[in-house]
C-alpha cells in the first residue's frame, strides 16, 4: 500500500508553518516532496531521507508530493511532553498532542459542562479552496469580526499542509485555529467536531467560525463517496449544540463534469439528506439564466432549511482584494466566479447574524 523510495535531498525550497518543500534525487531523477519538521526533524541539503511516494505516482493534483516518513541519519531528539491525544492514530507517523479537551488542559475546565454555541453563526462548506472566500465576505461585511477556524480531517490531517491558513495568518485575515477528529496543528486539538466547535467559541471567543476539511478532499465519483459529506453532519453538530448553521453552497458555472455544474450533488445530498437540522442555506443572487437555474435547484432545500437569497454588490472586487490566490480545482477567480461568490455570499449572510440576539425561546436556537 505503501510506495516507498529511499532519496537525498538536493535543494531546499520554500517553507511555510509547519512545512518545507525539498527537491530529492530518487536514482536518476529528482522529485518534488515535502516535509513536516514537527514530526522528522529538518532535513538539510545531502540528508538520506526516505519517501512515500504512492500519491505522487498516481498523479493525484493536491497530493502530488513525495512525503518525507524519516530522516533515517539524523533522527530529531524527542518532543517535549504534552498532552494524550493520539492523532492519525495508529499510523506509522501518528502524532501525540494536548487536546483542549483533555483532562491535563488548562481549557479543560471550560470545556466540561459546555454544551452551547450561544448562537455563534458557523459558516460550512465541503471545500477548504472556499475558506478565502468565505473570509472575504465576512470582512466585506464586517472587517474587525473574530473568527476562529475549525478544521475538519476529511483532507488533509495536518494543518500545515495548508499553504491558504499559513498565508491567511501571516497576513492578519485569520487568527486562532482548531484542529478536530484525526487532523492536527492547530491552535488547539479537539476530539470531535462537537468539542472543536465549543472550543472556538468558549475557549478562543469566536464572533464567527468556519468550518470546512482540510484540503486534498476525497471523491469517487459518486453520490456518497465524497469527504466533504461531513458538512451535513457538521450541520447536525451545530443545530445540537445551539449554534447558526450557515450552509455555503458548492456552486459553479464552469466545472467540466455535469454532476457539479449549477448546485453540485454533494451540496444537495451533504444539506437536503445527511442534515437533519435546519440550516440558513445561502444562494448568491447570480445574474440570468445561470442565477434562475441556481434558485431553481435549490427550492428542494426549502423542506428542511431556511433558504436566504444574498446580493452580490460588492463581493468581486472583496474577493480580489483577498490576501491570497483563489483557487478550486485548478480555476482562479475569474475561471469559477460563481464559486467564490457563492462562498462570500455565505461569509457576507454570517457577518450579518453576528449582532443579532439568537431567537427567543421555542426556536431551533433556544
Amino acid at each position: 500500500m505503501i510506495r516507498w523510495r529511499d532519496g537525498q535531498v538536493v535543494r531546499i525550497g520554500r517553507a511555510w508553518a509547519g512545512a518545507v518543500e525539498l527537491t530529492v534525487a530518487v536514482g536518476e531523477q529528482t522529485v518534488r516532496a515535502l516535509a513536516y519538521p514537527e514530526l522528522v526533524g529538518t532535513p538539510e541539503a545531502g540528508d538520506r531521507v526516505l519517501l512515500n511516494v504512492g500519491a505522487l505516482d498516481k498523479g493525484l493534483g493536491t497530493g502530488g508530493y513525495a512525503l518525507v516518513v524519516a530522516v533515517p541519519d539524523r533522527l530529531p531528539a524527542d518532543p517535549p511532553e504534552r498532552g494524550h491525544l493520539v492523532k492519525a492514530r495508529y499510523t506509522p507517523l501518528q502524532t501525540m498532542v494536548l487536546g483542549a479537551d483533555e483532562q491535563d488542559s488548562p481549557d479543560h475546565d471550560v470545556l466540561r459542562d459546555a454544551d452551547d454555541l450561544l448562537g455563534t453563526p458557523v459558516v460550512v462548506a465541503d471545500l477548504h479552496s472556499a475558506l478565502p472566500a468565505v473570509l472575504a465576505g465576512v470582512y466585506e461585511a464586517r472587517p474587525t469580526t473574530r473568527v476562529v477556524y475549525v478544521m475538519t480531517d476529511g483532507g488533509a490531517l495536518p494543518m500545515a499542509f495548508s499553504r491558504t491558513v499559513a498565508s491567511l495568518r501571516d497576513s492578519g485575515w485569520l487568527g486562532r485555529t482548531v484542529t478536530v477528529g484525526q487532523a492536527y496543528g492547530g491552535d488547539r486539538e479537539a476530539v470531535t467536531v462537537h468539542t472543536g466547535l465549543l472550543t472556538a467559541v468558549h475557549v478562543l471567543a469566536a464572533e464567527l467560525v468556519v468550518l470546512t476539511q482540510g484540503p486534498g478532499n476525497l471523491g469517487t465519483g459518486t453520490r456518497w463517496g465524497f469527504s466533504g459529506v461531513q458538512s451535513g453532519e457538521a450541520v447536525n453538530a451545530i443545530g445540537t449544540l445551539r449554534g447558526r448553521a450557515v450552509a455555503s453552497l458548492r456552486i459553479s458555472e464552469a466545472d467540466p463534469r455535469p454532476r457539479h455544474r449549477g448546485i453540485s450533488h454533494h451540496s444537495l445530498t451533504a444539506y437536503g439528506r445527511v442534515a437533519l437540522h435546519p440550516a440558513d442555506v445561502v444562494v448568491p443572487d447570480l445574474p440570468g439564466d445561470f442565477g434562475d437555474a441556481v434558485r431553481d435547484a435549490a427550492e428542494p432545500l426549502k423542506a428542511r432549511h431556511r433558504v436566504v437569497r444574498v446580493g452580490l454588490d460588492g463581493l468581486y472586487d472583496a474577493l480580489r482584494a483577498a490576501p491570497v490566490k483563489l483557487s478550486t480545482m485548478g480555476r482562479d477567480l475569474d475561471g469559477d466566479r460563481a464559486y467564490f461568490e457563492a462562498a462570500a455570499a455565505a461569509g457576507r449572510h454570517a457577518a450579518g447574524l453576528v449582532d443579532v440576539p439568537p431567537p427567543g425561546v421555542g426556536s431551533q436556537y433556544s
